[in-house]
């Protein structure tokens, strides 16, 4: 089965944006997703016109196509205010000619409804400019899927869904739920998926780790999504290695995993 096979930026982010660009390409992929480097998220409600001609032009030099990128959300604030910003960020993306426009929900109870509410509010202007909303499990309101429908139904909005991340089903709940069973709960609003594994070793979880040595079971986890429609894309977000060519021969090897995986659901 072709899927489109993408990577965050995430394992190169002590390097440039272009840098992780090009490690990308070198591997295999086709897509980036734009995380932070160095502590900035390349594309932002920040950015300028010159920031995103510099993105552009990193990712056009590479041969990618940038489709997501991880957004913040202000959720202690007004709403016009919160809505004002995110608009902002959702604006950035379609100058840098992304489809998806990814967050980590919200891990403060108090702020579940503010979360809701914006989402809300934002997700018909993503429709206009040609942008689809994604909410990644993190924690707080994302913990699992379960909690991930419940958000899907009060947004009640078309063009919000989820990016099913499978890695950290395990780690916010410290292994408590597993992704093989959690994903049932959701598989039909899932429009991305994250390629992330997770162990955990004496109640202390990590995603560091090459996607396949962990506890996740890919083949269950993507052969429930393809069942219920899921057709892509995925993204490799944690490859585990600290040095430059070890994670480029990681991420290597990463997409020989999953493209082998594909091509047998």
């Amino acid at each position: 089965m072709q899927l489109t096979l993408g990577a965050t930026t995430r394992p190169w982010g002590n390097w440039s944006f272009a840098e992780a660009c090009s490690a990308i390409a070198a591997a295999g992929y086709s897509d980036v997703a734009i995380y932070g480097h160095k502590g900035t998220i390349p594309v932002s409600a920040e950015s300028t016109p010159d920031d995103i001609a510099a993105v552009r032009s990193a990712v056009q030099g590479a041969g990618l196509v940038a489709s997501m990128v991880i957004t913040r959300t202000l959720l202690d604030v007004p709403l016009e205010m919160a809505v004002a910003d995110y608009r902002k960020a959702i604006d950035a993306a379609a100058a840098a000619g992304i489809t998806w426009v990814m967050n980590g929900g919200c891990e403060q109870p108090e702020l579940y409804d503010a979360f809701q509410k914006l989402m809300r509010e934002c997700a018909p202007y993503a429709a206009v400019k040609g942008l689809r909303l994604l909410m990644k499990p993190h924690g707080g309101i994302g913990l699992t899927g379960q909690m991930m429908r419940r958000v899907v139904e009060a947004v009640d909005h078309p063009n919000f869904s989820i990016c099913y991340d499978p890695g950290n089903i395990i780690y916010y709940t410290k292994g408590e739920h597993r992704p093989e069973t959690d994903v049932h709960a959701i598989k039909e609003h899932v429009s991305v998926c994250i390629i992330k594994d997770c162990v955990v070793n004496n109640g202390v979880p990590d995603v560091h780790l090459l996607p396949g040595e962990g506890l996740v079971d890919f083949r269950r986890v993507l052969g429930a999504l393809v069942d219920a429609g899921f057709r892509g894309p995925l993204y490799v977000e944690c490859v585990g290695g600290t040095q430059w060519d070890d994670i480029n021969d990681r991420a290597r090897r990463t997409h020989a995993f999953v493209s082998d995986l594909l091509a047998r659901l």
